[in-house]
């Protein structure tokens, strides 16, 4: 519930972040799509937020380096717009739509796989709870 509320707040708010959080969440998505294209399920679970993490290894009940092939990701191509409200960001790729949030470290992927659902906000292959 908590995820479909940021969600449905990034879609209607459009707040454009600008700066190093719009850099450190499109680096980030960066990240995740490299490691998509080199096919190494380590480095893309690296990029996840922990409870996304979490919830990938309790559906697919293997570890993310496992679960995550499962889900069957493509690269979403390059970054078209980056979106920033507080310690959230949605950066929409040419093919694919990644949802994240600051941690203390950096800007981890809470949801990636999304695509606008009419009546909801969007509807994500991987995601957290």
């Amino acid at each position: 519930m908590a995820l479909a509320t940021v969600l449905l707040g990034l879609a209607s708010a459009g707040c454009a972040g600008g700066g190093e959080r719009a850099a450190g969440a499109s680096a980030a998505a960066i990240g995740f799509e490299r490691a998509l294209e080199r096919d190494d399920p380590k480095a893309v679970c690296a990029t996840l937020a922990p409870g996304t993490r979490d919830e990938l290894e309790e559906s697919e009940r293997a570890p993310c380096h496992v679960g995550i092939d499962a889900e069957e990701l493509s690269p979403g191509g390059p970054v078209r717009t980056v979106d920033v409200y507080g310690n959230q960001a949605r950066v929409v790729l040419e093919s694919d739509t990644l949802f994240l949030s600051r941690f203390p470290d950096s800007w981890k992927v809470v949801a990636a796989g999304c695509e606008p659902e009419p009546g909801s906000p969007y509807r994500c292959t991987v995601k957290g709870g």
